[in-house]
Formats: structure tokens, sequence, C-alpha cells
């Protein structure tokens, strides 16, 4: 997906073009995010908790940590 800006491209639109039309399928329903939790800032304490789900193996989906 990021090949395009990271080799400098001269189709550097057609990036954006693809982003609009995944957006526009997420927010028609179309496509469904895989995250399973967000566990909210990162921090100490989320990040541990975020790490002892992933080693229970039980976690469904993608583990969501925000605020880099």
């Amino acid at each position: 997906m990021f090949a395009r800006s990271m080799f400098n491209a001269v189709d550097m639109n057609e990036h954006g073009k693809l982003l609009t039309r995944v957006s526009d399928l997420v927010d028609r329903g179309f496509i469904q995010t895989t995250a399973g939790k967000n566990l909210g800032t990162i921090n100490a304490a989320n990040l541990r908790e975020a790490h002892a789900e992933l080693e229970s193996g039980k976690s469904i989906g993608k583990i969501v940590l925000e605020g880099f």
C-alpha cells in the first residue's frame, strides 16, 4: 500500500485515490476493521495488558494502543 510513497512514484495521487476508496468501503460497511480491542492511550500499564493478552493466546483481532 505504501510503496508509492516509499519510492516517490510519479503517480502518488493514485495512493490517495486508493485510500479514499477503502475509507468509503469502510464507511458503507463493506469492509470491517480487524481491531478486536482498543486499550486506549499507550502507556506502561496498557502495554503490559496488551502483552499479557497476546501471551494468553486468546486474543481475537488486533489490539489497539493510541496516542503515539
